[in-house]
């Protein structure tokens, strides 16, 4: 079963780096945003995008095909309750996160703007950040109820 235990591995390497960058990069962005120090913001920002594309981009393409290697892996059928809520959970989480990039890509741009025009920030990157912040409360809550799932397995009926 090496072959198991590799995909397994990957799949759990993947999802601390999906989970931790997430609530890492959300942390560090949220206290830049409460400082105020337009510099502070400037360089949070642009190292939020950065590390969306270098750590989250890969893994949210790393869970599913690993997660659903390991479900063949182990002969668990597609429909299983817990497998679907899974599958759902997850959807929801990344629909959420599509337009957290998109926001988090225009905040980076209007406060490297700001900085560099030596203006005040756009009243638009407050909006975005109040969005952004929304945003992540039902992506975190679903992206928790997928680890308690994949832990858990429990019974679950449609």
């Amino acid at each position: 079963m090496i072959e198991y235990a590799l995909i397994k591995w990957i799949h759990i390497l993947s999802a601390t780096l999906l989970f931790g960058t997430g609530l890492g990069s959300a942390f560090y962005k949220w206290c830049a945003d409460r400082q105020g120090n337009l510099a502070t913001m400037a360089h949070t920002n642009r190292m939020v995008v950065i590390a969306d594309w270098a750590f989250t981009t890969p893994t949210i393409i790393i869970q599913p095909i690993t997660g659903l290697w390991l479900v063949h892996l182990l002969g668990i059928p597609l429909d299983q309750g817990w497998v679907l809520l899974t599958l759902f959970l997850y959807c929801l989480a990344g629909a959420c996160w599509l337009p957290v990039v998109w926001l988090q890509i225009r905040m980076r741009d209007l406060a490297h703007a700001a900085l560099t025009q030596n203006s005040a920030m756009d009243s638009r990157y407050q909006r975005y950040a109040h969005i952004w912040f929304w945003l992540g409360i039902p992506a975190f809550s679903a992206m928790i109820g997928v680890y308690f799932l994949m832990v858990f397995k429990p019974a679950i009926s449609f």
